[in-house]
């Protein structure tokens, strides 16, 4: 008589296949926990955390390899940078009113008043020079009577360290010729030869410099006749104040001025 073969016990719980395939899922589960998590940041925070660690860094609190040794140069007052950081400002601002006055004072001597603008905002001295005090219309090269003022005005640019932005501006009728196919390369090449001028005749820095052409994007009148072009048609010498500067930090700026 043939003895029966004995069946094995079917095997208790899920199929080993089971346990790599929840392995599976549990890391696809975590991995887009953390995605939705990281997408969560609290704005206001995140920038409030990110404006702390430019304000201070850690490392300025123990600087020296020995714990809790500081050295006199880190050792932080508050009060007296706050105290260095008014002195600078006033005396900044004593040398930029010293300055307008005497820009002011030769544009009355020269009868210049009814042309030329001097103004002070939050972003420094503004000299606006009409078209007609420095170029031909449609040209780039500095006229021959516009070169005492440039002069004057470069002298006493020396005496501050300032970054100086100097802008072109034209009227919104298009230009072409051979030299400047649009008014972007001219506004930009009138902009250039007032830079260059301070820089190869009166040696000034030219780290100091930008130079900006705005073409027809930026008028201060409505370009609707030949009164408004003509007053539209300048460029700007602008003396930046760097308490300005330190705080508009995307503005393509040498690195002197932030």
């Amino acid at each position: 008589m043939r003895l029966k073969k004995r069946q094995k016990p079917p095997k208790k719980g899920a199929p080993a296949w089971m346990v790599t395939y929840s392995d599976l899922v549990t890391l696809i589960l975590v991995f887009f926990v953390l995605l939705f998590g990281m997408s969560q940041i609290d704005k206001e925070k995140f920038e409030a955390l990110a404006q702390s660690f430019r304000e201070r860094a850690i490392f300025d609190f123990n600087p020296s390899s020995i714990p809790f040794e500081q050295t006199p140069n880190t050792i932080i007052d508050d009060d007296l940078n706050e105290d260095t950081f008014d002195d600078e400002q006033s005396k900044m601002d004593e040398q930029l009113k010293r300055l307008i006055s005497e820009v002011n004072h030769f544009i009355k001597k020269n009868g210049l008043e009814d042309i030329v603008i001097v103004t002070r905002n939050e972003r420094g001295i503004v000299l606006v020079l009409p078209e007609q005090v420095l170029f031909e219309t449609g040209e780039a090269n500095i006229i021959e009577e516009a070169l005492p003022f440039l002069d004057h005005v470069a002298n006493l640019m020396k005496e501050i360290p300032n970054v100086v932005r100097v802008e072109g501006h034209t009227d919104n009728r298009p230009i072409h010729n051979s030299r400047y196919p649009s008014n972007w390369e001219l506004s930009s090449a009138r902009a250039a030869s007032v830079i260059r001028y301070f820089v190869e005749e009166h040696e000034i820095d030219p780290t100091r410099f930008i130079a900006t052409g705005y073409s027809d994007t930026r008028p201060i009148v409505p370009n609707d006749g030949p009164e408004n072009w003509a007053k539209n048609r300048r460029v700007e010498i602008v003396i930046l104040d760097p308490f300005y500067t330190s705080n508009h930090e995307g503005e393509n700026l040498p690195n002197e001025a932030k």
